[in-house]
């Protein structure tokens, strides 16, 4: 490698450590856009293709769907949706004092009672004021988040070009190549998280209306959402419903443990294989180690973003430093 390929990579390097020391959630959204970005340019490239309009009209197309579903959403089922949020709210603190009577009730669990607080699950005063002021953080990163996915979805060319002519020229080709990958395993990963998500929701509502659970709809939306999040995700996702199920008995709570331990399992060895046949394998233990460091080191948005971003890395690993890199040398060693 020459010397200014040397000082290119440094340079990036170097900026990239700068950006994560002093401004740490920005690499994170500009990540969240180019997620954005891939799913628009997905779907409208789909359209394109299969009405022959074209990738420019297909995203065009696909983004005037994408914003009638929403306001068709808000018109209609938000409404819903809100008012079950409200009464799911109210009824979590009264499900956690139920459950802090039955710990008590059993003298095995206390050790459980001593080392978990039930209280400070309770939103106070200064949570409730924490929470709308991470509210509004939230709304402000999403329309920032919004608008680079818009704008890298128009024109990807441009900012792709721009990354690429940062390095020196006998880079550039492979970098551009490694670009290529990093967005096909980020297609190949949205489309089958979309997938899980659409089926644990469904599975997750008719088994919720099965058992008579209240709330069916709001906790089904909360798992198909959590799916976005692997392992960690769906375990959030159940705990709300096991609360609820207590209020009609330990058995309900039970039945619904069993619920999501079977609907993950349909989706861990049924859905997800079938649909992430192009992605590079995810081992489970590493993934959960990723989305702990990166939840560890940048909140709730490291934990949400770090299995796309894990995808990348492993596929341009693979790719390019163990087939291209590695192999070739052991071959020419070998040689």
């Amino acid at each position: 490698m020459r010397i200014r390929s040397w000082v290119s990579v440094v340079v990036i390097a170097a900026l990239m450590v700068a950006v994560i020391l002093f401004a740490p959630q920005v690499p994170l959204l500009i990540f969240a856009g180019v997620l954005v970005a891939v799913f628009l340019r997905g779907g409208g490239a789909w359209i394109g293709r299969h009405t022959g309009i074209g990738s420019g009209w297909g995203l065009l197309a696909f983004s005037v769907l994408l914003l009638v579903m929403i306001v068709l959403f808000f018109t209609n089922a938000s409404q819903a949706l809100f008012q079950q949020l409200v009464q799911l709210l109210s009824q979590l603190p009264s499900a956690i004092e139920r459950l802090e009577h039955m710990v008590n009730a059993n003298p095995w669990m206390q050790q459980v009672r001593q080392q978990v607080d039930f209280a400070s699950m309770i939103p106070s005063g200064m949570g409730a004021l924490a929470t709308v002021s991470s509210t509004i953080g939230i709304l402000g990163n999403t329309f920032l988040v919004a608008f680079i996915g818009i704008y890298c979805a128009i024109s990807p060319g441009i900012y792709r070009q721009g990354v690429v002519a940062l390095l020196a020229p006998e880079l550039r080709p492979r970098t551009r190549a490694m670009l290529s990958d990093a967005g096909g395993a980020l297609r190949s990963w949205l489309t089958a998280q979309f997938g899980s998500m659409a089926v644990i929701g469904l599975l997750t509502f008719i088994g919720l209306t099965v058992l008579g659970v209240p709330l069916a709809l709001i906790l089904a939306v909360l798992a198909g959402i959590a799916t976005f999040v692997p392992n960690i995700g769906p375990v959030v996702a159940a705990v709300p419903a096991v609360l609820l199920g207590l209020s009609q008995g330990m058995n309900t709570a039970l039945l619904i443990v069993g619920l999501y331990v079977a609907v993950q399992a349909v989706e861990s060895y049924l859905v997800t294989p079938r649909l992430q046949q192009e992605l590079v394998s995810l081992p489970p233990a590493l993934t959960i180690s990723f989305q702990l460091m990166l939840g560890y080191l940048f909140g709730l948005l490291g934990f949400a973003l770090a299995t796309p971003l894990l995808a990348v890395v492993m596929t341009i690993a693979n790719k390019h430093y163990i087939a291209d890199y590695l192999e070739d040398q052991t071959a020419s060693s070998s040689a």
